[in-house]
């Protein structure tokens, strides 16, 4: 397999952030936020099956995969990356996707280009929900490990994650770490979070909100005095309100409302934009649990004036997603047109042009 190990080498020296590999196609990647095909040979059938059997950390996991039809599962490849792998049939041949997480430190939150007052004060809580937003290949998992990873290096207290696949590894610091895979080590998010109450936990990661259950457990833990950080696949925080609600039948949903408004630390909703010049820039919306975003959860009547608490919280350190594209193209990171591209308003955006030039 030194063939197949020397083109991830080449594709995570190149930037790639995602490999596909599908019989009867060349290696493909996506290198800057494009799908690029690398060479002309064809992958077959029977490379991409042996591919997979290697990678699969479990040998009963291949025989596993063919029943269920879908796996997925990390593999890491000693001083070049981590990979996060979906395992899928198509057309009756095995296709990989590889998400890359490069071995290197942990990025901070300077690094990122994340508000360092703003994301230092929502990592030091000590109970409550913290939700990171977005869709794929928005960059949830490097925030959230940037975050606990300052964590790590402040606080003597207890983490214990929940990641399906495991995709960044801490190292004890200050803090200790106990990091849980789904199928390997619990069969579910819900059930690895009932399993974590008992085992003393001060923060608690929870990959990814998939159902009621989980979303109940989560609330439990932060309002008995945990802080808690999961993920939600949302582009801004009023949606991510909506979606969590959304969960739940509606005898239920008074109940529920109350309760995030009591548990809400934060919700930080980004994508991964354009970069004037190449590359990527990361664009975020910010929203904190003050007392007028609370009273804003609980009452359904007032969810559209989060909004407004967004555009008004600069002192909290609350920004909408337009407000902080309005920033990258001011610092000259983005174009006024990718930006545009990109708004959730673009006549709003204009008007926050605007008004800096006046």
């Amino acid at each position: 397999m030194s063939s197949f190990h020397d083109l991830l080498t080449r594709l995570v020296a190149l930037d790639a952030s995602d490999i596909h590999l599908r019989a009867g196609s060349p290696p493909m990647a996506r290198v800057n936020g494009e799908i690029k095909r690398f060479g002309q040979s064809p992958l077959s059938p029977e490379q991409l099956q042996k591919i997979c059997q290697m990678m699969m950390p479990r040998p009963t996991m291949w025989d596993e995969f063919v029943s269920r039809r879908d796996s997925d599962f990390a593999y890491g490849l000693q001083g070049v990356a981590r990979f996060r792998v979906n395992a899928y049939w198509q057309r009756g041949t095995v296709g990989l996707i590889m998400r890359v997480i490069k071995d290197k430190d942990i990025p901070s939150f300077a690094d990122l280009g994340l508000p360092e007052d703003t994301f230092t004060h929502l990592s030091s809580q000590e109970r409550g929900l913290i939700l990171v937003t977005g869709p794929t290949g928005s960059g949830k998992t490097t925030t959230l490990a940037s975050m606990l990873d300052f964590i790590n290096s402040t606080s003597p207290v207890n983490v214990v994650t929940l990641e399906d696949p495991i995709e960044i590894l801490h190292r004890d610091k200050v803090a200790t770490f106990n990091q849980r895979e789904l199928g390997a080590d619990t069969l579910s998010f819900s059930a690895g979070l009932r399993a974590a109450m008992r085992q003393d936990p001060d923060v608690i990661l929870i990959g990814e909100m998939r159902d009621k259950e989980t979303v109940e457990a989560a609330l439990s833990a932060a309002q008995t005095g945990h802080l808690v950080f999961s993920t939600l696949h949302t582009l801004d925080a009023i949606r991510t309100v909506n979606r969590i609600i959304d969960f739940f039948a509606p005898h239920e949903r008074d109940q529920i409302r109350l309760g995030l408004a009591e548990s809400l630390v934060g919700i930080v909703s980004q994508r991964l934009l354009p970069r004037k010049g190449g590359g990527r820039v990361l664009g975020h919306e910010v929203l904190i649990g003050t007392p007028t975003v609370r009273e804003c959860v609980k009452d359904e009547d007032k969810l559209e004036d989060i909004k407004e608490a967004l555009l008004r919280g600069g002192n909290t350190g609350m920004h909408t997603f337009d407000q902080h594209l309005a920033d990258l193209v001011r610092e000259g990171h983005m174009t006024p047109e990718d930006a545009a591209q990109a708004a959730t308003s673009p006549h709003e955006l204009k008007l926050l042009l605007l008004q800096h030039s006046i």
